[in-house]
């Protein structure tokens, strides 16, 4: 068998080529696709004894996929994981069929391989009285609470998912007579989004000198002063949803997540 038709000349061409430069994926994503990889590679070696490095393309036909699914299934992976990993092996096979036309056949049945059906949560939102209740919330006397109630109107005002906070730098921002903020979104793509007076305001003065800096530096840190993490960001609101909730029963029975309030940003504008 070529060289050319073993698995991990592929793999490396995928990864390296197609998803960071070709395709321009976020780094999440790049990351599941890894992870998706390794573990049908491991899953072989173990179900089937074949070391990775002697793997070849056209030993990975739709049955081993299915029988990986399987496998993830009984590992306790909800449909959704499950789900992201075939689409992840989809795509391997879809690059590879495009390198090599000998090849179409076999990835056209893997690529054919259904997704898991799966149930769509209906995804609550926070009412007006509810979102105010969740803003008032932090002591905005404290550096720490004024740090964390401009992260919060932000992520209202912008729909703006955790990472993509997580990742806004100061060049992000113009905080001029009509302010906006260049979001870098899903798929790499970007979108501007006009700033409230008030939001502009408030991510002034938590900036001060730093609107001077670099440009790329990180507009939320976190305590310690490194740029807050998108699971920082998680645990900031789930922990301002439980105090926010004493004030304002109603919260008591909703899970707050970033999500959450990008879904009641949609919500609020369209009323």
């Amino acid at each position: 068998m070529p060289d050319s038709h073993l698995l991990g000349s592929f793999v490396r061409r995928f990864l390296l080529e197609s998803v960071i430069v070709d395709r321009n994926l976020s780094r999440n994503t790049q990351k599941s696709y890894r992870d998706a990889i390794r573990l049908l590679l491991r899953f072989i070696a173990k179900r089937y004894g074949i070391n990775p490095t002697h793997l070849t393309v056209e030993y990975v036909t739709a049955e081993v996929v299915r029988n990986f699914l399987t496998y993830l299934e009984k590992e306790q992976n909800s449909q959704a994981t499950v789900n992201q990993r075939l689409t992840a092996i989809r795509s391997l096979f879809r690059f590879i069929s495009h390198c090599v036309p000998e090849l179409v056949d076999l990835a056209t049945h893997v690529e054919a391989v259904p997704l898991r059906k799966t149930v769509v949560p209906t995804i609550s939102y926070l009412e007006k009285k509810e979102m105010d209740a969740f803003l008032a919330t932090p002591d905005r006397h404290r550096l720490q609470g004024q740090r964390d109630y401009v992260l919060l109107l932000f992520l209202y005002n912008a729909g703006a998912r955790a990472s993509e906070a997580a990742q806004l730098t100061v060049g992000d921002l113009d905080l001029g007579t009509a302010p906006f903020v260049r979001i870098l979104g899903k798929g790499r793509k970007i979108r501007l989004c006009p700033l409230w007076p008030h939001t502009a305001k408030t991510l002034r003065a938590l900036l001060g000198r730093r609107l001077e800096g670099p440009r790329e530096a990180a507009v939320f840190l976190n305590v310690r002063g490194a740029p807050i993490t998108r699971f920082g960001i998680h645990t900031l609101v789930e922990r301002i949803a439980e105090r926010a909730s004493k004030q304002m029963p109603s919260l008591q029975g909703k899970r707050v997540s970033p999500h959450v309030i990008r879904h009641s940003t949609a919500c609020h504008l369209l009323r």
